[in-house]
């Protein structure tokens, strides 16, 4: 199949924006809980009235301030309550907001502070004024500063008490569908970040159509949901979008530290996450259980596999008596205790950003989280297909999201189009019309495959695909997604371009390390000296034996290094929404890489 679509169930709006949406929840559903606050020990509710109230009065501060319609307000900060509302209050003002991940180094923020000409920003804390600090005389357009932990939105309130309801009325009905509401900042795996400008009609079809679709997430009762990734990231972003549409109450934790404890108290409904979140949980779950006692360890492979086997089973004829008896025992014994460390009420999460793989895919359904898998990217709003509940592929990454249709170009590229899709690159034109075609379509830049029934399964990048010197092509993220799913790996990288076969470099989770260690009585030492260990060469060797299985032999990883390093975000070689930039791992490591070839 080359083509799949869904058709649209609700229409892209033709009148008014995003604020709209608290506007009406603040007026028809005052009492329902918007978002949840977290104080030391306690989550405090707000309503939606209280939310458009506080909303509101910080939008008066802001015009207050000066901020003119359609000048551009950057929030630089963790993902937090004060995001969200000054994210609105941006809005109502009639500004544009432009996200900057916390983990942006200076040059990163001058560039998008440049670029989008901000000239107002919202700061998490003082700390989060240091790169800026760096930069500050090359933006000399960025006059105003507001720091949340400095009580920013009291005093913006504070400020904006003389401004009408009306003057705030007519500034929140300047922006109409078609105007740009946010420009988010790809990641930029190689060159500098391109703005992607989404428009309010982008955002609201895409939320309208995703909560029509899936109310087994949107419409439960006392639904709810913790974001812990990025708002700076276009799919947390949406997902905060959708559950103030829905009125679904929403929880915040900046802290990845906290995330466990943050679950426990906090309780949601569903989650969304990347894959390697998906990962950590199994690989922790799995380390903890071996490290505990050999029995223990034995018991939680045994359920893992009965879980896979399960899942399996539901797509098939269902599960034999003997293979239900097992499961309900080892819900008892394994799977009850992982859904209660998530808050014992989550029945279903989003993942996106990177493949999930069949194998936690069946895994998380056999434990009872069903894991919805989706694709998109920045310039499509987030999701542009998605597994939906009563219609899951586990592998795939779903049918077209309702809307949407999905084309496969004769080279393999994916090929999007619908109401979703971004209006172009911010003084980019170039870039735009690259990857925007007159009729609408949108050149991903991913390659991928559609099955006879239209689930969209991803293969690899146009542009990443690696060619050997005997012209085998070879689509490296396959091999990457199963070793990253070892717990003893951390992050890879797949070699071979131009070269006579495929290699690859790895780094250590030097979280899992200990349990590993314990586990096979490897005594410990330092980094340096671990990654020339036998015994941990022979684990990792394993693993990219489990990984080639995927392959044929002449895609097959035949050599790989341990790297001294991890592979993150700090160090420059992941980018925000932890893709490995190639690039420059290409280019730092080319004495390891040829070290293989030797």
């Amino acid at each position: 199949m080359r083509y799949a679509s869904t058709p649209a169930l609700v229409q892209a709006p033709e009148r008014g924006n995003l604020t709209d949406h608290v506007e009406f929840n603040g007026l028809n559903f005052p009492t329902e809980v918007a978002i949840s606050v977290e104080t030391p020990g306690l989550w405090t509710d707000m309503t939606c009235e209280e939310f458009r109230n506080r909303v509101r009065a910080v939008a008066k501060g802001l015009i207050a301030q000066g901020l003119a319609p359609g000048e551009r307000i950057a929030i630089f900060s963790r993902t937090r309550s004060e995001w969200t509302i000054a994210d609105y209050a941006i809005w109502y003002a009639g500004g544009i907001t432009v996200p900057i991940y916390e983990t942006s180094s200076a040059e990163q923020v001058k560039w998008i502070m440049q670029d989008s000409h901000v000239v107002a920003t919202f700061f998490e804390a003082t700390r989060t004024l240091y790169p800026f600090n760096e930069i500050a005389s090359y933006v000399p357009h960025m006059t105003k500063q507001f720091i949340f932990s400095d009580g920013a939105l009291d005093a913006l309130t504070e400020f904006g008490k003389d401004i009408t309801d009306a003057s705030l009325d007519e500034r929140r009905a300047i922006a109409q569908p078609q105007d740009v509401a946010t420009i988010i900042y790809t990641s930029g795996t190689t060159g500098q970040p391109k703005g992607c400008m989404m428009t309010h009609s982008n955002l609201m079809a895409e939320c309208d159509n995703l909560i029509a679709g899936i109310p087994d997430v949107f419409a439960r009762r006392e639904a709810s949901t913790l974001l812990f990734l990025p708002l700076a990231h276009v799919f947390g972003r949406l997902i905060q979008l959708a559950m103030i549409r829905a009125r679904v109450t929403i929880g915040h934790t900046p802290n990845p530290g906290t995330l466990l404890k943050d679950l426990h108290s906090f309780k949601p409904t569903f989650l969304l996450a990347v894959p390697r979140v998906f990962e950590k949980v199994y690989n922790s779950a799995q380390s903890k259980a071996h490290d505990a006692s050999r029995l223990k360890g034995i018991i939680f492979d045994a359920a893992a596999n009965t879980a896979i086997a399960y899942s399996q089973s539901l797509d098939d004829s269902g599960p034999s008596k003997l293979l239900a008896a097992k499961h309900s025992l080892f819900d008892t014994l394994v799977y009850s205790k992982l859904r209660e460390a998530m808050g014992g009420r989550v029945t279903h999460a989003i993942s996106g950003g990177a493949s999930l793989g069949s194998r936690l895919g069946h895994f998380y359904r056999g434990l009872g989280l069903t894991v919805l898998e989706g694709y998109g990217l920045t310039e499509t709003s987030a999701g542009s297909t998605l597994n939906v509940p009563g219609a899951i592929k586990i592998g795939s990454v779903g049918k077209p999201v309702f809307g949407t249709e999905v084309s496969i170009a004769d080279d393999g590229e994916i090929l999007l189009r619908g109401h979703h899709i971004f209006k172009g690159y911010w003084n980019n034109e170039t870039a735009t019309s690259e990857v925007l075609s007159a009729d609408g379509w949108f050149h991903s830049g991913d390659v991928g495959r559609l099955d006879d029934d239209g689930y969209l399964f991803i293969t690899g990048r146009k542009k990443e695909l690696l060619v050997t010197s005997a012209g085998k092509n070879v689509a490296p993220n396959v091999l990457e997604d199963r070793l990253r799913s070892a717990p003893i790996i951390s992050q890879c990288v797949v070699v071979g371009d131009a070269r006579p076969y495929i290699s690859a470099l790895v780094t250590l989770d030097q979280e899992a390390l200990p349990a590993i260690l314990k586990a096979h009585d490897i005594p410990d030492a330092p980094l340096a000296q671990l990654i020339e260990n036998p015994e941990i060469k022979a684990l990792v060797q394993q693993a990219i034996n489990t990984a080639n299985e995927a392959v044929s032999n002449s895609e097959a990883i035949k050599k790989f290094l341990i790297l001294p390093i991890d592979l993150t975000i700090d160090n420059g070689y992941l980018t925000p929404k932890l893709s490995i930039k190639r690039h420059l791992i290409n280019q730092d490591f080319a004495t390891e890489i040829n070290s293989l070839y030797k």
